[in-house]
């Protein structure tokens, strides 16, 4: 096994896969400017709901935001073209990271998966072909990579899979319904509403959707069921894209296919002028050091995250503890409301604060429904009192409902939230457990 991660091989996938990845990333920020997602999500609020901890990381003011993606839309495509390569991608993956952490009224799952691919990207040597680098310095120029460079990426891409299938055994899932209610949002048009909203049809997408996530990576590895495996991706997330508009990601789960095939049919391809290397099958131990002390703590975390509500107590569906950086991928919808009581804590008198007057339509919807947004927006009432010198105590009653299921407390209305801390390693007491969800 050893000698088999230090084989070298052809480089044509991380080649080509760095070419798509900067593509895409363009793709990616230019669209949310021209979409309107940076007004909707960073310039119209007033504030955004960070990640907790990470409060003070805000947007730009005024067009800021609109410079801030377009220099991430520019970083995109010299990676792409391969030029000053690590520098490029290390810092659209600084301001990535900032975009992710400073948001999550609009959280999705890509976005996280996105980070982690530049991230991984940063150590991976794929500049050294078809690059602006290898241009202009030819002595980093090769035509080989060790072997564990496709492997990471297999790995990080079969962890997605893996925990995607391992979240849809619930019963909401099982049952077809919330796949019925995504596709009766989703579709709009008549003729395919009629026919998606049957049951036959809704239950078979269901199905469809846990053989998928749990055996594409096993039949993509062997050669016999290769083909039929990327033919059934291709139609899979083309489904995906026009069904559910989710951007890139349909595209950007394409691309890890390259390293599932021989590096000769990569590069034959799509790399027809890249020579034929001489010194594949040799075995190098190139990397064994960025494989042991990056790679392998790097993979221990991404098997743990996914795994941590399950530690937590009561359910993740309703809880949302532990929901995020755990492949939970359009498994649930919510839908509520909640409002706050504020009381003066030295005198007792109640307190006014319109919280809609500070919030967009989609961050009241997501706040809401959210344990920890809605923990959040109370302490952001607790300071807007304490600037006029009033110590504030904030209830909220809640009334919650997760994929069309009966309605309950979410949180308890008896916890004054602005004298509580988010936990984020275990259950937050406030946060109520209803035996029927």
């Amino acid at each position: 096994m050893k000698n088999r991660l230090f084989l070298q091989i052809d480089n044509a996938p991380l080649i080509i896969f760095r070419i798509f990845l900067g593509f895409l990333l363009a793709c990616e920020t230019f669209g949310a400017i021209l979409t309107g997602w940076v007004n909707d999500n960073l310039v119209t609020p007033k504030f955004t709901f960070s990640h907790i901890g990470m409060e003070w990381l805000q947007p730009l003011p005024g067009n800021g935001m609109y410079f801030y993606f377009a220099t991430m839309g520019i970083l995109g495509l010299l990676v792409m073209i391969g030029y000053k390569y690590r520098w490029s991608l290390g810092l659209f993956t600084l301001l990535w990271g900032g975009v992710y952490f400073m948001q999550k009224t609009s959280y999705n799952n890509h976005y996280y998966l996105l980070l982690l691919i530049c991230l991984i990207m940063l150590f991976l040597p794929a500049d050294r072909y078809g690059s602006i680098d290898a241009k202009q310095n030819p002595q980093i120029k090769k035509l080989t990579m060790p072997a564990w460079c496709s492997w990471v990426m297999i790995l990080q891409i079969t962890i997605v899979y893996f925990f995607a299938t391992l979240a849809k055994f619930y019963p909401g899932w099982l049952e077809g319904t919330f796949v019925k209610n995504l596709l009766e949002r989703s579709v709009t048009n008549p003729a395919l509403y009629e026919i998606m909203t049957q049951k036959w049809f809704y239950m078979f997408i269901t199905y469809a959707g846990i053989g998928f996530d749990l055996l594409v990576v096993p039949l993509l590895l062997f050669k016999r069921t290769r083909t039929i495996a990327f033919i059934a991706s291709v139609i899979f997330h083309i489904f995906n894209s026009i069904t559910l508009q989710i951007g890139i990601f349909p595209f950007f789960a394409l691309c890890f296919v390259v390293f599932f095939y021989p590096p000769e049919k990569i590069r034959s391809l799509f790399l027809k002028k890249k020579p034929i290397a001489q010194n594949v099958s040799t075995i190098t131990y190139e990397g064994k050091n960025t494989l042991i002390y990056f790679f392998i703590p790097y993979f221990i975390l991404q098997l743990i995250l996914p795994l941590r509500h399950y530690f937590i107590k009561g359910d993740v569906l309703w809880t949302e503890e532990g929901h995020r950086l755990s492949w939970r991928m359009m498994l649930r919808s919510r839908s509520g409301d909640t409002d706050f009581k504020i009381i003066n804590k030295k005198t007792g008198e109640p307190l006014f604060y319109n919280f809609s007057d500070d919030l967009t339509h989609k961050q009241k919807s997501g706040m809401e429904t959210k344990p920890d947004m809605i923990w959040q927006m109370a302490q952001r009432i607790k300071h807007h009192f304490a600037e006029k010198n009033i110590e504030a105590a904030v209830y909220a009653n809640t009334n919650v409902s997760v994929n069309n299921r009966p309605y309950h407390a979410l949180i308890d209305p008896k916890t004054d939230l602005a004298a509580v801390n988010w936990d984020y390693f275990s259950h937050c007491a406030w946060v109520l457990l209803p035996v029927d969800k």
